[in-house]
């Protein structure tokens, strides 16, 4: 079922969209409807919330340090026997 609904929005981003919509060629309310009819829908990023995105599955990719694999009482310790032996 198909309802109504009024927004309020600034004249320039209703141009913007309109021409997104058209470069696509579909219309506003098809666009609108293609974005949240997605279970989960992905909302254009920054470069930085992009490369935000990168750099975390990098680090997920990579091998624990061996000096964190320690506790932190144990790093300290370490590091108080090397500094007063």
């Amino acid at each position: 079922m198909k309802t109504k609904l009024t927004l309020t929005v600034d004249k320039k981003i209703v141009e913007k969209a309109k021409l997104k919509a058209a470069s696509k060629g579909i219309s506003l309310s098809k666009m609108f409807e293609e974005i949240f009819d997605k279970e989960n829908p992905s909302l254009e990023k920054t470069p930085a919330q992009q490369a935000a995105g990168r750099f975390l599955k990098a680090l997920k990719n990579q091998k624990p340090i061996k000096a964190l694999e320690k506790s932190d009482k144990e790093l300290i310790g370490e590091h108080r026997d090397k500094k007063y032996a």
